[in-house]
């Protein structure tokens, strides 16, 4: 075989991972297996092996619900044939490789720095001489955005080619923040730094990456959570996915002037992220999640308050979605704005929400399962334009079918576990993979121990390392003006990305 499959928060040997020649490695992943409509790249990295490098690529099968691994050696200083010449979906994925190990490509379209991390391969690409593509031409003109911006947000860098007010290319320059946090994960070793580690990755992705941690770091040490454990991750993600989208609701309403809308909505947004600070006394939900265990068990007493806040919540809610979906001056700022192709969406290989709102049904909810959701049985919400009215329609729907979910879990509430298994240290030698939905998309989170059980390589994988390219490929045509509403339509992280 030329690889090996495991299923999503599975762990295994690592010498169980085939090592594959490089030529052998690229015709099994992009000739092979990402020639199937099911299957897309959920990881594709590098870590240094013997004075070599290895590579691990991890291809999930969305309708087997299984990952393919496998692996190849490659040399630094030398090129190889890229993933991306016959795969788009690889191209950010092999600029990392490349950035990271001094492993070049002879056939990459777009070989350039990616996040200027501190322990890049080369410290003479700095972020200053970034290689901005340009198109000559006395009628076209350039506009830069960032990276410090007029708001409260991450730095980035957005650079517009414009012929007057209409954008021909937009290229998206990220890699300011050099947090180094996959190393951390390395360098710090309590689990408790650890889980901080997790729940600082994305500030408005607490529940998604500190799940995806707790769930590859159980099955490294062979810990099966009881189901108030997984009870409580699969409360908090929707309960995290209801905050977030009405916040960019309200954001959406601020980029389009519509006053009532961004002040209903974000005050909605308020008595969910008030929630959690109830219930684990912090309002973005960090410390909630822990592996092996829980220091604040979901209670009747909080069982009763969420139906409460949720009652509240749902006909004010209800009744500022009928406003602004009916509104004509809404709807011209939303309708046929910031469109991507379904097919561009497959070919940059796009994932969560940037998929589901223009034909693909890309959701771990269905595809890998994890905790609570096959029990409850999810179907993604799709959308068929692309655009952002469509952005706007699957937060509302997702904003209403978790406030659906988590009214069912609430049915059903496992008492908290009277004893529980102590975690004992990860196995050695060992690769494993979490994916996780979050309110962005998919969450990937892969780890591997060394003879010791140490950790010996962390590597993250954001939903928006995946989409950034969706929000550049939107505004194309689009007038500058439309920007904002794009822009927040996707609302894609900078941390996320700049790991």
């Amino acid at each position: 075989m030329n690889h090996i499959t495991i299923k999503n928060n599975g762990s295994i040997p690592l010498p169980s991972i085939p090592e594959l020649d490089y030529d052998l490695f690229l015709a099994s992943n992009v000739h092979d297996l990402m020639q199937k409509a099911q299957n897309h790249c959920v990881s594709y990295y590098g870590f240094h092996d013997k004075g070599k490098i290895r590579l691990i690529c991890c291809i999930a099968d969305d309708e087997t619900h299984s990952i393919h691994v496998s692996s190849t050696i490659v040399i630094p200083g030398k090129s190889y044939p890229s993933f991306t010449a016959h795969n788009l979906a690889f191209e950010k994925f092999e600029r990392e490789i490349h950035e990271n190990f001094d492993i070049s490509y002879i056939d990459h379209p777009w070989l350039k720095p990616v996040r200027y991390p501190n322990n890049r391969a080369d410290k003479s690409k700095a972020i200053a001489n970034y290689p901005f593509y340009c198109i000559p031409g006395e009628e076209l003109h350039e506009v830069g955005v960032g990276p410090i911006h007029a708001g409260v947000i991450e730095p980035g860098h957005f650079r517009f080619i414009c012929n007057g007010e209409q954008i021909l290319h937009l290229e998206i320059q990220l890699g300011y923040q050099h947090r180094g946090i996959e190393q951390l994960f390395l360098t710090k070793r309590k689990l408790l730094q650890r889980e901080t580690l997790a729940e600082s990755i994305a500030g408005d992705t607490v529940v998604g990456h500190a799940t995806a941690f707790v769930n590859v770091w159980e099955s490294l040490c062979g810990f099966k959570p009881e189901r108030d454990l997984q009870f409580s991750r699969t409360l908090a993600l929707e309960l995290e996915r209801i905050a977030i989208h009405t916040g960019d609701l309200s954001g959406m309403c601020t980029d389009i002037a519509y006053q009532l809308g961004s002040s209903v909505f974000g005050r909605l947004r308020t008595p969910i992220i008030n929630y959690f600070q109830l219930w684990c006394g912090n309002r973005v939900s960090k410390s909630l999640i822990r592996a092996g265990k829980t220091n604040f068990p979901f209670t009747g007493e909080l069982a009763s308050a969420l139906t409460k806040v949720l009652d509240a919540y749902e006909p004010d809610f209800e009744e500022m979605c009928k406003e602004l979906f009916r509104m004509p001056s809404a709807l011209s700022r939303f309708e046929k704005t910031g469109v991507v192709s379904a097919e561009d969406l497959k070919r940059i290989g796009a994932v969560g929400m940037s998929a589901r709102m223009n034909g693909l049904h890309r959701d771990i909810r269905l595809s890998h399962p994890h905790d609570l959701y096959p029990e409850i049985a999810h179907q993604p919400i799709v959308k068929h334009h692309g655009d952002v009215y469509s952005r706007a329609q699957l937060r509302k729907e997702e904003i209403k079918q978790s406030i659906g979910y988590i009214r069912k879990l609430l049915t059903d509430r496992p008492e908290t576990a009277p004893t529980r298994s102590e975690l004992v240290a990860p196995q050695i030698n060992t690769f494993g993979i979490s994916l996780v939905e979050g309110w962005r998309g998919e969450i990937c989170h892969c780890a591997i121990t060394d003879e010791k059980g140490e950790l010996r390589n962390y590597k993250i994988t954001d939903p928006s390392f995946h989409n950034w390219l969706a929000l550049a490929l939107a505004v194309r045509n689009n007038e500058i003006s439309d920007f904002p509403i794009s822009n927040k339509s996707f609302d894609l992280s900078y941390s996320g990305h700049d790991l």
